[in-house]
């Protein structure tokens, strides 16, 4: 877990719902909600429950769910097949519950015992564990208004209801995910929200945590906006006095009619702690069409004067407004990230970041923060990689699973090198119930999801689809590198594919010829 690769194998909301908490822009319906404070917590199902929920029960709901990260859809299931989970009604009486708020680990908080097993930390962060938060709605200022519970890490096999009705989740505990509350909301009423997990043992070969260990967060948006991740941001051309930057936006028309809208794009320069400076460039608006009920994507080129490069010494950051228009009025605004530089691998020279060698002085990162178990705090991580800077490290591998956002956040304005790692395994696991168990069902949701929401930032250098991979020298192993490394292409062009590789026997079936970095 240790290895090296290719040099280095690298917000609180009160009970009533506060809908004007946190809004990106007065002009906009687009609101973010911070979701995490004021949850009812218990380990165990209720009695009534009796086993009715399970993975396997929901496995067809949840693939055909997380469509818009499939090429091939799965078919929709029949709604019948759905129990009844009266733990997800308002009425349910959660008074005997534990309080808390979000981020939660309970595997951190013990207890140590020494017949648990040693690689996890000797901490019980396996079982299933219930979360629900009850909250008052207002009636939609927007109509048609669209409602989503935006959840960045829960360990594992999430499955999300509202309102006694299952609304959606994730298998994989590292993936960011996205449920659409919309038809399941009461607007003017008591809403729940009850979330239930559930850690198998022998699922991990270290610490996992246990818990919704990350932040969560309700958006708001109007019938027609920017999709979950829905923007691309590249730089096709740099140079010294100008820079080229192409934004993709697509839009998601949930209306009932076609939607005659316009794009208008701003670039701005960001400072040192992320707060908008001045401007810099912008884009005319231009028209797209999106059918009702479907997406539309549209593409703008932007000149950006004397760019400011994103670089080790001197991280500088833009940010890119996206607003969408109809008939004249502000229908959402969307934000997005991003820098300017160039990256490259090359044979003789190795990486070079703007044109410059840069050595890669990398090391495997977990994503829990030592004592403090896997709850994500922004400061913790921070301060981790202030100690990593100081020891003279420039890149990180997100081992072996995606990070928190906020780790990418914190390695772009701290001029940190990143390798974004997906997995620890494929379909031959390494623990009896680890990632293995569902590859075959989820590698390409969890690969485009992980790229999609990490593909503009600068830090990312390369995409690893894999760490040490069980049986390498399987004929069927160079087969699925072929597919994740497609897989990555088609969702960033504009970097490459790598993995951890901790033995020889590749060199006899073309596996290490798949990739763009390949080290040892």
């Amino acid at each position: 877990m240790r290895s090296l690769l290719a040099l280095c194998s690298v917000f609180m909301l009160s009970p009533t719902l506060a809908l004007h908490a946190e809004t990106s822009a007065a002009v906009s319906p687009r609101e973010t909600i911070n979701f995490n404070a004021g949850w009812s917590f218990r380990q165990g199902d209720p009695s009534d429950l009796g086993g009715a929920v399970s993975y396997e029960t929901l496995k067809p709901f949840l693939l055909h769910g997380a469509n818009a990260f499939a090429r091939t859809p799965a078919p929709a299931p029949d709604a019948a097949a759905l129990p009844r989970v009266d733990v997800a009604l308002a009425g349910f009486d959660d008074s005997s519950w534990r309080k808390l708020d979000l981020p939660h680990d309970w595997g951190i908080e013990g207890p140590f015992k020494m017949e648990y097993p040693g690689h996890t930390g000797k901490l019980p962060w396996w079982g299933v564990a219930w979360y629900r938060k009850s909250f008052d709605l207002p009636a939609a200022a927007t109509p048609g208004a669209r409602h989503y519970l935006d959840i960045d890490g829960a360990m594992s096999y999430a499955s999300v209801w509202c309102n006694g009705r299952f609304a959606g989740g994730w298998p994989y505990g590292y993936s960011s995910f996205r449920v659409d509350l919309t038809p399941f909301l009461r607007p003017g009423e008591r809403n729940v929200v009850a979330i239930r997990l559930d850690n198998p043992p022998d699922s991990s070969r270290w610490y996992p945590g246990g818990g919704i260990y990350r932040n969560v967060r309700l958006v708001r948006t109007s019938p027609v906006h920017v999709g979950q991740w829905g923007t691309r941001v590249t730089t096709p051309e740099i140079a010294p006095d100008r820079a080229r930057v192409r934004v993709e936006t697509t839009i998601d028309n949930h209306d009932s009619a076609a939607a005659s809208l316009q794009l208008r794009t701003r670039l701005y320069r960001l400072d040192a702690e992320g707060s908008r400076r001045e401007p810099v460039a912008s884009s005319p608006p231009e028209p797209l069409a999106v059918p009702a009920g479907a997406s539309a994507t549209l593409a703008q080129t932007i000149a950006v004067a004397h760019p400011r490069l994103w670089s080790l010494g001197s991280p500088q950051r833009y940010l890119a407004v996206t607003q969408v228009l109809r008939d004249g009025a502000v229908v959402d605004e969307y934000e997005t990230p991003f820098g300017i530089r160039r990256i490259e691998f090359t044979p003789d020279r190795g990486f070079r970041l703007n044109g410059e060698r840069v050595p890669l002085n990398g090391v495997s990162q977990h994503h829990d923060l030592g004592a403090l178990g896997a709850a994500f705090n922004t400061r913790a991580a921070e301060r981790q990689l202030e100690i990593l800077k100081e020891m003279g490290v420039n890149a990180i591998r997100t081992t072996h699973n995606p990070a928190a956002p906020e780790l990418l956040d914190l390695c772009d304005r701290m001029g940190l090198l990143v390798i974004g790692e997906s997995f620890d395994c494929w379909h031959w696991g390494k623990t009896p119930n680890d990632y293995g168990r569902i590859f075959n069902d989820w590698h390409e949701r969890d690969l485009r999801a992980m790229i999609r929401r990490d593909r503009n930032h600068p830090s990312p250098i390369l995409w690893s689809v894999g760490n040490e991979i069980v049986n390498v020298e399987h004929p069927e192993n160079a087969q699925i590198a072929k597919r994740l490394v497609a897989i990555g292409r088609e969702e960033d062009p504009n970097r490459g594919a790598t993995a951890g590789v901790n033995n020889t026997p590749v060199g006899f079936n073309g596996y290490q010829r798949t990739f763009d970095v390949f080290g040892f």
